[in-house]
Formats: C-alpha cells, structure tokens, sequence
C-alpha cells in the first residue's frame, strides 16, 4: 500500500495536522491488525479494543515512552514538535488540550513515515507502540 502514496511530492512540507490525520489512519490500521493477529473477530470487541489503543490518552503514553526511552531522533522529534504544537481550531471531546496535541504528535509522525515510504521505521515505531500499550494493559491487570 505504501507505494501508492509515495509519489506525494512534497510531503514534507505538509502541517502538523495533515500529517496526524494520515497518521490517524495508519495508526488504527496497525491496531486493527494487531487485533485480528491475537485471535479477535467480534466486530464489537474489536471495536471496543481498538478504542483503548487509539484513543488520546493511549496515544500520549506511546509518545512520552518514546521520549523518556531516547527511540526518536532529532528529526523525528522536529516532525513531533510540528504535530503537537499545530493550532487545530476545535477542543478535543474526551481529553484535555495538553494529551490530545501530545497524540497528534505521534500521529503526525507516523504520517510522515507512512508518507516517506519508510516502512522498516514506520513499522518499527508501531511495534514499539504495541509494545507499550500491552504493558500498561498488563499493569492495569
């Protein structure tokens, strides 16, 4: 599927929130996967599971794990800072302000690799995600 979307020309010069909301799609597209990949196959429990991941708070973890562990580099978290520091004009629903821009950071750099074609990072970003949220999950237990 990446090479459909390679050709973009100046994908780079894309804002913060352009890159989050093809992030956004990526992103829940690798959960989806994940999930079906564990053995899910009720719509609804799919659907109920997947929120857990997608959700901002979710997302948010994700980002500050990356960030306190060193996994991103100086242009990754230019590419971050681009994401969460965009002015998106609406307030987030189920969040405060501070978690929902730390969560379009991730998006909008999961967009940017989704975007570059580079797939070997992008999937190594989504499998330390998973990662992540199967810990908390686990902690929660």
């Amino acid at each position: 599927m990446l090479h459909l979307f390679n050709k973009m020309k100046d994908f780079q010069q894309l804002n913060g929130l352009t890159l989050a909301y093809i992030g956004d799609a990526v992103y829940e597209l690798f959960v989806r996967h994940h999930l079906l990949t564990l053995g899910k196959v009720k719509p609804n429990d799919l659907h109920n599971l997947a929120k857990t991941y997608v959700c901002a708070k979710a997302q948010a973890k994700v980002l500050q794990w990356l960030l306190n562990h060193n996994q991103l580099s100086e242009q990754e978290m230019a590419i971050v800072r681009r994401g969460r520091n965009a002015k998106s004009g609406s307030t987030p629903k189920n969040t405060d302000v501070q978690t929902y821009r730390q969560s379009t950071g991730l998006e909008a750099l999961i967009g940017y690799h989704f975007l570059s074609g580079n797939e070997e990072r992008l999937h190594q970003l989504m499998q330390l995600a998973l990662h992540v949220h199967q810990n908390d999950e686990e902690r929660r237990k």
